[in-house]
Formats: C-alpha cells, structure tokens, sequence
C-alpha cells in the first residue's frame, strides 16, 4: 500500500471540502483498504467519516424506513424495526459476506461503491429507494449508471437512504459460496401501484427487470413466470456461471422471492 494521507472528519461540510480528484471517503472500508493493499487503488488522502454521527441510525416512519450510510450491516440485520417495516431488508444485510463484512461494511459504501454483484443496490431498486446526499436526492432508479459508476459527484458524499416500505418483498439469492457475492440475487417487491424485480449479479449493473415484473403485475403468483426464456446476450459470463446459466437462475431466484413472499 502506498503512502496516503489520514483525515477524519467531524462533519459531511468538512469531509466534502477535503474531497478531491485523488482522494476517497473511508467507511468500513471493505473494497477501498483491500484494492489499495492489491495496488488497484492509489488515492493521497482518505477522508474517514465513520464518526460522523448524522450518517448512522435508522428511523421509521409512517411510509419508509431511513438508514444512515455509515450504519453497519449488522445494525441493519438486527434492527427490530427493519425487521418489522421491510424483513426482506433485514435478511438480506444478515446475509452479506461474513460476520467480519458485517460488522465493518456500511450501507453507504455498499451503494456507492455499486460492485455489479452486491446486495444492496438491488434494495434500492426493488423498494424505490432515495439516496440523501450532502446536495440532493436522488431517485435509485437514476443513481445506479454501471460497473461500479453511479450518479455522485467528486466530493459529494451520501448521508442516507430512505427505502419505501412494500406491501410485500423479498429477497433471494444464488451465493458465490466463498464470498456469498450474488452470482444472481432477486429482490422482489410489491408496491400499492406496481412490482418491482430488481436483478443484481446478472449483468455489469443492477437493474429492474421489466418483463419480469410485468408478469407479476398481472398476477402476483411464481406460475406467472413459469417457462419464462429471459434474453442472457448482455448477461454476464465467468468462472462462476455462463450467461445462460444466470438468465435461468434471474427466473429460478425470482419464483422463490415471489413464494418467500
């Protein structure tokens, strides 16, 4: 790891102002500390903002649920009142990474990092989620651009997320079994007004399976989608499972979230 220069700052004001061109904000850490060790990542200065107590705490209300982006993931999976208002979200931070992930990764960090297999990005997706930052708010649907690109700009700085609470959700994934990334992971949910499949792990970035969801729209039953032939030409294709392999399972993973549900 090269030299950098440490700064925790006390506030999102002050974080920002210490953001530049070759700087990056430090949370849990878990993606920034292992690229900068493996030389991936060089920045001259890290900017924690883990004490900043604005960004950590979860709050209810009567429509949806708030939480901090440095509030940890075991926080989340532990919180009665995730657990209560959306379970789906409670259980799907219960099963990021491992306990260590768990009790260092931070929500923030997850969405704003947007690994194409992470969890929480189709969270935000499936439950219309709006992202607090220091300057706006921005609708997930609009925050997610691709492999690891979203919406922020250079210092701007993610304070919560407000997720809206379903009707009913769930969320279901196909494990990488030493990572437990989503090889293809499915969070369905389904609103007042319309359904939403949010896909993660299948393609270079999470995103709403139309098709899908309109099916279920229809009729809010797994059979809905029985048979269904997804389109795996853009899919993406590793060691891991081909293309054609993650279009079945994006199927397989959405029948057993609308079950679960």
């Amino acid at each position: 790891m090269k030299d950098f220069n440490y700064h925790s700052a006390k506030d999102s004001k002050e974080a920002s102002k210490l953001a530049s061109s070759s700087s990056a904000f430090l949370a849990g850490g878990m993606t920034t500390i292992p690229s900068m060790k493996l030389g991936l990542a060089t920045y001259k200065d890290l900017i924690d903002i883990k004490n900043i107590k604005k960004l950590s705490g979860i709050k209810v209300s009567g429509k949806s649920v708030t939480i901090g982006a440095a509030t940890k993931h075991v926080e989340v999976a532990n919180s009665k009142d995730v657990k209560k208002a959306i379970p789906s979200l409670s259980s799907l931070a219960e099963g990021i990474g491992d306990p260590q992930v768990r009790n260092r990764g931070t929500i923030g960090g997850s969405i704003a990092n947007n690994d194409p297999s992470a969890d929480y990005p189709s969270a935000c997706i499936a439950l219309n989620a709006t992202i607090h930052t220091n300057e706006r708010k921005i609708e997930a649907s609009k925050f997610f651009k691709g492999m690891f690109e979203t919406a922020l700009k250079k210092g701007e700085l993610i304070e919560a997320v407000e997720f809206q609470i379903p009707e009913k959700s769930s969320y279901q994934k196909h494990p990488n079994p030493a990572s437990r990334y989503a090889v293809v992971g499915v969070y369905v949910a389904k609103h007042k007004s319309d359904v939403n499949v949010a896909v993660t792990g299948a393609k270079s970035c999470v995103y709403n399976d139309k098709e899908i969801a309109k099916a279920l729209s229809g009729n809010f039953y797994s059979s809905s989608i029985d048979g269904m032939d997804l389109d795996s030409s853009d899919m993406n294709s590793d060691i891991h499972a081909s293309a054609e392999y993650r279009a079945s399972l994006v199927v397989t993973q959405a029948k057993k979230a609308v079950d679960a549900c």
